[in-house]
């Protein structure tokens, strides 16, 4: 009995020892980023950006890989049981690590606990952009055509940041559009220029090439102020509805139990990336506002942001009725 308890007590001593030089040599392999949606779509476009810098300052292939699913929950949940070394992790938002708790009964993490927080990396307001063919102009007569007929509005899934905007505006217009999700806003995108869809929330970040390409109409954005990717788009607020404020963000996160000195290395390794003057305004350009230098940029800063964001959206999920 005696051995057995020394036996223990030497195997939890050195899992203590070798935890922390496990820590100090990361990463010795490839790191894979889970990005829980489509190709090509906002969260890929900003992970493929961070990943390449990140890979040059830790030494080690950034590898993004999408998996889609469930408006996110599919990747999210993979990274939430994956092995906490450092070597799988996810590139959540909004709709993963926030709305998913008012819309999946049965949801398989929960994003306060589930994960450790790295780093909020970009946030971005959504656009209202409808098929060109559509006769409308402004926000009011989207209002009005959708209370003649009901309107199709695409979103990037059930949950997502482009759901949540729908639902905020069916509460504050008092309408009801027909929701159609997609598995990532790339594909909804593609479905709106070919006319399937009439209209869809969209990030700025991945709406402002269609927008400035002419491809589709842009009524407003979801935000105080107005876009600088996307300046002669008028917000909701000087549309006449005020209320209708979205900032979708993007963050990164490690499975539960990450060692912290993992933790700040990558951390730091996003910071140095955004701290780079020409990734920076790469990302501007495409409508991403990043957070500021300092404690905006810290793990604690992500988690207080995830226990807020839970807070604000799940009673208007529920009121909604749409959990499933």
């Amino acid at each position: 009995m005696r051995l057995g308890i020394l036996a223990v007590a030497l195997a939890a001593a050195l899992i203590a020892v070798a935890a922390p030089a496990a820590a100090q040599q990361y990463p010795q392999r490839p790191i894979t980023i889970v990005v829980p949606f489509a190709a090509g779509g906002p969260t890929d476009v900003l992970a493929r950006v961070l990943g390449d810098h990140m890979s040059r300052t830790l030494g080690q292939p950034v590898i993004i890989e999408d998996v889609t699913g469930a408006g996110g929950t599919i990747g999210s949940t993979r990274v939430a049981k994956a092995a906490p070394d450092g070597y799988t992790l996810v590139m959540g938002n909004i709709g993963t690590h926030a709305a998913s708790v008012g819309m999946y009964k049965n949801l398989a993490y929960d994003p306060r606990t589930s994960f450790e927080p790295v780093m909020l990396v970009a946030t971005t307001p959504m656009v209202l952009i409808v098929k060109k063919a559509l006769p409308v102009a402004t926000l009011q007569d989207v209002v009005a055509l959708a209370k003649r007929s009901r309107i199709a509005m695409g979103s990037a899934g059930t949950g997502s940041s482009s759901h949540l905007t729908l639902l905020l505006f069916q509460s504050l217009a008092k309408i009801e559009v027909q929701h159609v999700p997609y598995r990532g806003l790339s594909q909804a995108e593609n479905d709106l220029l070919a006319g399937q869809i009439e209209t869809l929330f969209d990030q700025v970040i991945s709406a402002s090439p269609q927008i400035l390409g002419g491809g589709v109409k842009p009524i407003v954005v979801t935000a105080p102020e107005r876009a600088k990717a996307i300046p002669s788009v008028p917000t909701a607020a000087e549309a006449g509805m005020p209320d209708l404020i979205t900032i979708t963000w993007t963050a990164l996160f490690a499975p539960k139990g990450t060692p912290q000195p993992i933790i700040a290395k990558l951390n730091a390794a996003l910071d140095q990336a955004m701290r780079d003057p020409l990734l920076a305004k790469r990302l501007a350009e495409l409508g991403a506002d990043l957070p500021p230098p300092g404690e905006q940029r810290t793990p604690e800063s992500l988690g207080k942001l995830v226990a807020a964001e839970v807070a604000k959206w799940t009673p208007l999920i529920r009121a909604a009725g749409v959990a499933e």
